[in-house]
Formats: structure tokens, C-alpha cells, sequence
């Protein structure tokens, strides 16, 4: 797996799409095109005493900055690192007598580091922040007036001793973080922890069928070079062959939504229009909207009904998973399930939905059985629906295979976990976090396989006393998030 720099990457102009990236030289799936460190990044505002503030790694106890009594930091190397980007916000922080919001701060540190280094072109980055898409004027009112109420609160906390910059132009980096902001994950890549700007993954489009995945690299604490212990990135990873000329393009959304919705996510969010392959020729929505055929092939008003009532029952889901209520959410997707079998195909959104959710939450409650048979059914259907290396297939199917090996099924938990890894060492590379607890796994399933194989009754035998020893590690609560989107929308 090679890793790349700028260099193996151009700018273009595209037809209705303005700029974009295109690759200089061939890459295979696996290859990182290149890895960028943030312009410029902060944590959530609620989880700034939980996450380090340098790597955004998740950690159980942190050093607190002595001046601010804001900032966290895994250690010394950490806190070092930090400094040149927190000396400015640390005394502001002091000034104001409290830390403002996590867009004023970003918005801050964005342009303390323009106060120092210019707003021409950073070392490393083919754009300058000045060229960055803003889409200001494409903002509906709401959006005007949180952008008035964020500009007045960057001038209370903005020092006046530091660069004084115009209205227009501050205005201009709120628009380029509601737009272009990029959602910075905790190390195990499960939830949303921060958000930064990152220039050059700006310039690379969407497409609901990209050839290419982002992902956030926290640095490594291994080594021994401190460079490396913090350097937190995103590489931008290529999902299949590209050649020399090929655009580059990743997917700003999950791609499993029927293309007009996935159209209306992009305007919304992002103002564009979308007009790849996918979205033109309606590619796979057959599939997500399939209904039972044969002799047995419902009514328009059946499917119409039990789509409704998939609907009602999923703003129950989240309401019962907001309140903890897990039983009742296993209530809920028993009875959907029952209404939706004899008349949703096995690749429909809202079965899928209700099998993921009835998975996740039965294997936290240690049904393992119940959970193991909704997992296969839902990563049955996503593997006809999701690109073969996409991220999130790769952890459906990492989760699918947990969850049979903790069923004590161990074939097809070993067989699951094999496909996960071969998904994830593309998309994630050999070295992430996931990717190497997936290896652990894969490795730890093979032992017991062979054992299995070896002699049925004793694999049950040890198993069982293995389990009275060890009680079966809690899987970990259910999330009503979900996965972290690839860029972050203030909402």
C-alpha cells in the first residue's frame, strides 16, 4: 500500500461542478492518494473534558491545561504539540472568562492561523482558505440568521489586540465550516468527536458511487517519534483501480437511501444537485423499494400500508432508544418484522432498518441467537445494495460476525469476520485501531474453528466453562446516533 502526497493529485475545473481532483498516476484499492493534517480542528463542545484536544483520541484520563482549565490533552506530548494552535485561544479563553461554541472556536483558531501564516497557500494544500466554497448566498433565512448570531459571538470572544478581519470575511469562514467541515472520529471510528477543515479534501466531489473513501487517522501513540504520536490526518484511500486522469470522488452520504432522497439530503446540505450515474439511472432503487413477487405478490395498498407503518414504527424506535427503553425497541421491531416479512423483499430499506436496529439491540441485551439471524438477514441485503468495499458494509459485517461468534456460531461469525477484515484493510489500512482489533478477532475465530472442527463436543464443552469463568464481554450500548457522515452539518 503506497502513501501519497499532493503530488500524485491535480486540480481541474469540472463541467457544472466547479473544481474537483484527478488523479496524476494509477492506484490500486488499498492506496492512500494522500493524507492531509487539519488546517484547523476542535472538539465538541460536549465532550471537550472527555477527548484529547490534539489526536481527538477518547481517552479514560486526561491532563487539563492550567491556564484555560479548558483544553484536555492526553499528555505532555499532546499538550506540546497543541500549544502553537491554543496559545491564542488559551489567553482569549481567559479574557472572555468562558469557551465559546465549537464553530466560534473553530472559526478562531482558522484565523489566528491566518493571522500568522496569511490567507495565501499553506504549506501542503493546493487551495488557499480564500477559495473555498462558502455558499453563503444559497442560505435560507434560518441559515442567515444563525450566521449573523455566530459572527456577532466570534467578536465578542475575537481579541482586540489580534488582526482585526472584515465582516464579509469572517462571514465567509462560517460559510467554508457549515459547508465544508469534515467529521473527526474517536479511534475505534464509532462516534462523532469534533470537526475541522481540511483544504484539499474540499476540492474532491461527490459521487453516491465514489472510487475513493475518507477516513481520520488519530496518529499513533506507539511511537517513539513525537511527530507520529500526534500527527492526527485524514487519508483519502482509493476503493477501487484509478487511472491517471480519473476523477477522484468520495460520498458525502450513506448511499443506502433511494437516489431522490439521497438528492434531496445533497441539495440541503450542501447545495448542489446531484448528477452522477447512481442519481440519473435510479441504479439500485428497485432494489431498496422491493417487494415480495411471485404468486403471493401484495397489493399496492398492502405495501403502502406496512411502508407506513415501517415509518411510525422506526420515530418509535427512537423514541424508546432516546428514553433507554431496549426491550420495548425489541417489541417494536418483532412486531414490524412480523407485518413487513410477507411483504418486503429481503434488500428493502425499511426491512433492513428495522433488522439492523433489532441486531444491534438484542446483541446488547445478549440474545445472541435472536440477534445472530437478524444480522445475517440485514448484511445479506446490504451486500447486494453497498459498493463491495464500502466502509459501512465492512463494519455491518464486522458487527454481523461478533455477534454469531458470541451466538456461538462459529463458522459463519469466522466467515464474517474474514470479509470484514478483507473490507476494512481497504478502506481503513492495516494499522487503524478497528482494523486491528478485527485482526485479533479474525485470528481468535480461526483458533476456536479448528478446534471446532477438531471436536464438536469439547469446542462446547470448553466454551461453557470458558463462559462461567468469563462472563461474555457487554456489547457496547446501542447508539441512536448514526455513523459519523463524512462531513459535519451544523444543525
Amino acid at each position: 500500500m503506497t502513501k501519497g502526497g499532493m503530488e500524485s493529485v491535480e486540480v481541474f475545473t469540472t463541467e457544472g461542478k466547479g473544481r474537483g481532483l484527478k488523479a496524476q498516476k494509477e492506484f490500486l484499492p488499498g492506496d492512500v492518494i494522500f493524507a492531509e493534517p487539519a488546517y484547523a480542528a476542535v472538539v465538541f463542545d460536549s465532550l471537550t473534558h472527555v477527548i484529547c484536544h490534539t489526536c481527538f483520541k477518547r481517552q479514560e484520563r486526561l491532563h487539563r491545561c492550567g491556564q484555560c482549565k479548558f483544553a484536555y490533552y492526553c499528555d505532555r506530548t499532546c499538550q506540546r504539540a497543541a500549544w502553537l494552535n491554543h496559545k491564542n485561544e488559551c489567553s482569549a479563553i481567559k479574557r472572555h472568562g468562558k469557551a465559546p461554541t465549537e464553530n466560534i472556536r473553530l472559526a478562531a483558531r482558522i484565523l489566528w492561523k491566518i493571522e500568522r501564516e496569511g490567507s495565501g497557500l499553506s504549506e501542503g494544500c493546493l487551495v488557499s482558505m480564500d477559495e473555498l466554497q462558502n455558499h453563503v448566498d444559497s442560505f435560507g433565512e434560518e441559515e442567515k440568521k444563525e450566521l449573523r448570531t455566530d459572527v456577532e459571538s466570534f467578536l465578542e470572544f475575537w481579541p482586540p489586540h489580534c488582526q482585526q478581519f472584515g465582516m464579509q470575511f469572517i462571514s465567509h469562514i462560517f460559510g467554508v465550516i457549515s459547508c465544508n467541515g469534515f467529521t473527526l472520529s474517536d479511534q475505534r471510528g464509532l462516534q462523532a468527536v469534533g470537526v475541522g477543515i481540511f483544504p484539499n479534501l474540499c476540492q474532491v466531489n461527490h459521487d453516491c458511487w465514489p472510487n475513493c473513501t475518507v477516513i481520520f487517522n488519530n496518529g499513533n501513540h506507539e511511537a517513539v517519534r513525537s511527530m507520529f504520536h500526534t500527527q492526527m490526518r485524514i487519508e483519502l484511500r482509493a476503493l477501487s483501480k484509478i487511472s491517471p486522469g480519473d476523477e477522484l470522488t468520495v460520498s458525502y452520504v450513506d448511499f443506502l437511501n433511494v437516489s431522490e432522497e439521497r438528492r434531496k439530503q445533497l441539495k440541503k446540505q450542501y447545495y448542489f444537485d446531484c448528477t452522477c450515474e447512481h442519481c440519473k439511472k435510479q441504479v439500485k432503487d428497485d432494489l431498496m423499494l422491493a417487494v415480495k413477487g411471485g404468486e403471493s405478490k401484495p397489493s399496492a395498498d398492502t405495501v403502502k400500508e406496512v411502508i407506513q407503518l415501517s415509518k411510525d414504527t422506526l420515530e418509535k424506535i427512537n423514541k424508546a432508544r432516546m428514553e433507554g427503553l431496549y426491550h420495548e425497541v425489541v417489541k417494536l421491531c418483532r412486531d414490524c418484522l412480523k407485518k413487513q416479512e410477507p411483504v418486503l423483499a429481503d434488500t428493502n430499506l425499511y426491512l433492513l432498518r428495522i433488522l439492523s436496529i433489532a441486531s444491534e439491540v438484542l446483541s446488547y441485551l445478549q440474545m445472541f441467537e435472536e440477534a445472530a439471524d437478524y444480522a445475517k438477514r440485514m448484511v445479506d441485503g446490504y451486500l447486494k445494495i453497498y459498493h463491495p468495499n464500502n466502509a459501512q458494509l465492512g463494519m455491518a459485517l464486522m458487527r454481523a460476525g461478533v455477534t454469531h461468534w458470541h451466538a456461538g456460531l462459529i463458522e459463519a461469525g469466522h466467515g464474517l469476520i474474514c470479509k470484514a477484515y478483507a473490507i476494512l484493510l481497504i478502506t481503513h489500512g492495516p494499522s487503524h485501531p478497528i482494523t486491528k482489533d478485527l485482526e485479533v478477532m479474525r485470528v481468535q475465530t480461526e483458533m476456536e474453528l479448528r478446534m471446532f472442527q477438531q471436536n464438536e463436543f469439547m469446542y462446547y464443552k470448553m466454551r461453557e466453562a470458558a463462559l462461567k469463568n468469563q462472563k461474555i464481554q457487554v456489547m457496547p450500548e446501542p447508539s441512536n446516533e448514526n455513523a459519523p457522515s463524512l462531513f459535519h452539518k451544523k444543525e
